[in-house]
């Protein structure tokens, strides 16, 4: 789908979750970066499992060759089986959207699980427990890519389970309880607003990346592809598909009728007006998404219509020479301004075409069939085949 970056709150960002207020431009832009998303989340899952279950050697230091060890052992094998199987289900799920935050959460809540079974075993280094979740909720909110509401209700969660595993068993004073409650929760308050920082920009980023490609390919006036793109991809792609598929192709070409009289008569600001309503209408009257809507020149439009045959070609130039013609423009003094479209229609069906045919063929063959329309007197429809 095509983002309308024109619109000043196209690109909002919620300000405590750190992701766009639109659904739609959210899942463009976690789209964009989901392969990037899915290496950092498999590097980083790597990364903590193996220090999670090398520090195993702390629990034979601080508790000898013993039961309780054994059972760390496994909570901590646990959460490397986590990760291995994150890891595994993110190259089973390569277009899913959902999956690396959902996998990253859940690693998160298992190595949060497994290292409170580790402070209560070891109540008697909550001190040093402290420390290491605190180092463990920077993690959370920066290493692991993750939403940032997920990382936070993560972070919250393990605060305030090992808080009440130290009041339990840690046999701290309350100054010490007081002192751990107030840096962890420093740890929160700077992990939430460096994670935010970071979700937010990477958006503006993308927001920048996206604006600068988009203007490089629309029509500023009218929204519509430029020449450029049509020539550089976009109707190349058209063709090509077709070719592989054996299907139909129409482009339709699309002159208004008499506009520089339009621009001389009442200005140009009038006459923009007049291909702005054009280009809605052509947007309106085509299918989203599939057809590809051009401004090519000053006043002329072109339409590429994908599994199109002549008939169907005509009949959406027919519509839209209807459409246009009901429809009216105002001028400077509030005066009536009647307007008509001239088409030039061509078809190819390429399950029976065994020539190549060039981008230059196609649009040579309906600018010729447009100016035929103009010769019949305008306000009028040229159809044909390649």
């Amino acid at each position: 789908m095509e983002i309308a970056y024109q619109d000043p709150r196209a690109f909002d960002i919620l300000p405590y979750y750190g992701e766009f207020r639109n659904k739609a431009v959210e899942e463009k832009f976690l789209t964009h970066n989901l392969d990037q998303g899915k290496s950092q989340l498999r590097l980083s899952l790597i990364f903590c499992s193996s220090f999670y279950v090398a520090f195993a050697l702390s629990d034979i230091s601080a508790l000898g060759y013993t039961s309780e060890v054994l059972t760390l052992f496994l909570a901590r094998s646990l959460v490397a089986v986590a990760a291995a199987l994150a890891i595994y289900l993110s190259y089973r799920r390569p277009s899913s959207l959902k999956f690396p935050a959902l996998a990253g959460t859940a690693v998160e809540v298992v190595g949060m699980g497994a290292f409170m079974l580790i402070a209560f075993y070891r109540h008697t280094e909550m001190t040093l427990h402290g420390m290491s979740i605190a180092i463990m909720l920077i993690v959370v909110y920066l290493f692991i890519p993750n939403r940032l509401i997920y990382s936070f209700g993560v972070a919250l969660c393990t605060t305030a389970i090992f808080l009440l595993v130290a009041l339990k068993v840690g046999n701290l004073k309350t100054s010490d309880i007081f002192t751990m409650s107030m840096l962890l929760v420093l740890t929160n308050t700077f992990g939430w607003v460096a994670s935010r920082r970071h979700h937010i920009l990477r958006r503006d980023e993308f927001r920048a990346q996206y604006i600068l490609k988009q203007q490089a390919v629309l029509d500023h006036l009218t929204g519509c592809y430029n020449r450029r793109h049509l020539h550089d991809h976009l109707l190349q792609q058209e063709i090509a598909r077709a070719q592989r598929k054996k299907l139909w192709l129409t482009v339709i070409l699309c002159d208004l009728d008499n506009f520089k009289l339009i621009n001389d008569t009442y200005g140009h600001q009038v006459g923009d007006a007049v291909l702005c309503n054009f280009s809605t209408l052509l947007h309106k009257l085509t299918r989203r998404h599939i057809d590809c809507v051009v401004r090519y020149g000053g006043e002329e439009f072109l339409l590429v219509i994908p599994e199109t045959d002549q008939i169907g070609g005509v009949d959406v130039a027919e519509r839209l020479r209807v459409a246009f013609a009901a429809s009216s423009a105002s001028g400077a003094i509030g005066q009536t301004i009647s307007m008509t479209a001239s088409f030039g229609v061509v078809a190819v069906n390429f399950a029976g075409v065994e020539k190549i045919i060039t981008q230059s063929e196609l649009i040579s063959s309906a600018d010729g069939l447009l100016y035929e329309a103009k010769k019949a007197g305008r306000n009028y429809i040229k159809s044909g085949q390649l």
